[in-house]
């Protein structure tokens, strides 16, 4: 009998999500556009008043002020502001649509060790959450699995494709591995009395993690004997992938800097980075950069400042540490299309607003490796930006008035807005 209650639930639940259809991917890219008049914000730390921005075949030709420079459609953006497409790394977005269904939920694998688990494979360009991205101005993100010591291989896409091989800007950019932590707290979460206790496996499951990395290091594939998950790992010694490494403790980012020195490889970031501040000095003089951790949240800890999280930007940044926003935690696919608001945050205490844009554009394409193609408004890389009537850090300036993925004019529709004006109508005719 629950066996029957439960697919009964199930096939309502997958009625109710088809009941609104996602937005038909835009077309290509047919004659050229340019967006006149608009301050620009290049995402490179610079802004350029009354511009003109030029795109053809779905990349910037030109970024300026000589307003000649226009051609074909012209779109009037006198008083407005025009971005770079915001990137949501780190993300869960297209790999659950429903968390208490569980056919719906795809984010991660049995097992431990799984750096050959691809995440693109299962995300969903008909996700109700990714199209609710676009209206804030959120048109990529870094698809990341979850789970295990080695959760896997994530892969970047643009949020407006048929399906995942439409979708992607680098497939298998990173592998993802989440670090030994050296406590734990007790009790669950509403219990006035929990506490931290000592993880006495640490060095242990740190040991066995360093075993595994020099292992797959020298593994060498053969005819009779391959094995995935070592040939997975390869990318990450010869430079082709990044390495992601979730961490937050300070004794764990030390170990962490340790390890990396121990294994000798160089494309590390950071996720998370609670603690960061503590060791900015050697992050910087490692070369490893920072995902920095949603930056809504509360304190950890009772001695920590009651605005750590919010200031935590700022301090990386000014220690010259190469810092990126993202938004993993509780409800991190709906929060994600917060990300300008983390940025906004960060501005109210302290960072400077453009150096702000860039933990979510241009920063953040150079920490996933793709800074030659999306991050900033310049000539040759892809015209993914948008058109926002006022600041769009702010949540009463973000209010989007055109947006482009690709040079594709797409839509800004979603299960959402549908609603929002259904029942303004209704309101209205009151």
């Amino acid at each position: 009998m629950k066996s029957i209650k439960q697919f009964i639930y199930l096939v309502f639940a997958v009625m109710f999500s088809y009941s609104y259809a996602q937005q038909t991917p835009a077309s290509p890219q047919k004659e050229a556009i340019s967006i006149k008049g608009a301050t620009a914000y290049i995402g490179n730390g610079n802004q350029i008043e009354n511009s003109i921005i030029v795109f053809e075949n779905g990349k910037i030709t030109y970024v300026g002020t000589d307003q000649s420079q226009a051609k074909g459609k012209v779109i009037n953006a006198e008083g407005k502001n025009v971005y770079p497409g915001f990137i949501a790394p780190n993300s869960t977005l297209g790999l659950v649509e429903v968390d208490a269904v569980r056919a719906s939920d795809d984010e991660r694998e049995l097992g431990k060790m799984l750096p050959h688990v691809r995440s693109i494979i299962a995300y969903n360009t008909e996700s109700k959450l990714v199209e609710s991205m676009r209206p804030n101005g959120v048109l990529m993100g870094q698809i990341t699995p979850r789970g295990g010591r080695i959760s896997g291989t994530s892969s970047i896409v643009q949020f407006d494709a048929w399906n995942w091989e439409d979708a992607i800007i680098k497939e298998n950019d990173a592998v993802h591995v989440n670090w030994p932590s050296g406590f734990s707290r007790s009790g669950n979460w509403y219990d006035a009395d929990r506490r931290y206790e000592q993880n006495k496996d640490y060095q242990k499951e740190v040991d066995e993690l360093k075993t595994y990395f020099k292992s797959a290091s020298v593994y060498k594939e053969t005819s009779q004997e391959i094995d995935l998950a070592k040939r997975a790992m390869q990318g990450v010694f010869d430079g082709n992938k990044n390495l992601f490494i979730h961490v937050n403790g300070e004794k764990e980012i030390r170990d962490v800097i340790s390890f990396q020195k121990e294994i000798n490889f160089n494309n590390l970031t950071i996720v998370g980075g609670y603690q960061a501040h503590q060791l900015a000095d050697e992050l910087k003089e490692a070369g490893i950069s920072v995902l920095i951790q949603r930056v809504h949240s509360v304190p950890n800890f009772e001695d920590d400042d009651y605005d750590l999280p919010y200031k935590l930007p700022k301090i990386l940044h000014e220690a010259g540490v190469l810092v990126a926003l993202e938004g993993s935690g509780d409800m991190e696919r709906q929060n994600s299309r917060n990300l300008p608001f983390y940025a906004g945050t960060a501005v109210a205490y302290g960072l400077d607003k453009n150096e702000a844009l860039k933990m979510i554009t241009l920063n953040t394409a150079k920490i996933l490796g793709i800074d030659d193609q999306v991050g900033s408004l310049e000539v040759g890389k892809d015209a993914t930006l948008f058109i926002s009537e006022g600041d769009a850090l702010e949540m009463r300036g973000n209010k989007l008035m055109k947006a482009f993925i690709q040079g594709r004019d797409i839509s800004l529709e979603s299960h959402q807005t549908e609603l929002y004006k259904r029942y303004s109508e209704k309101y209205e005719n009151e």
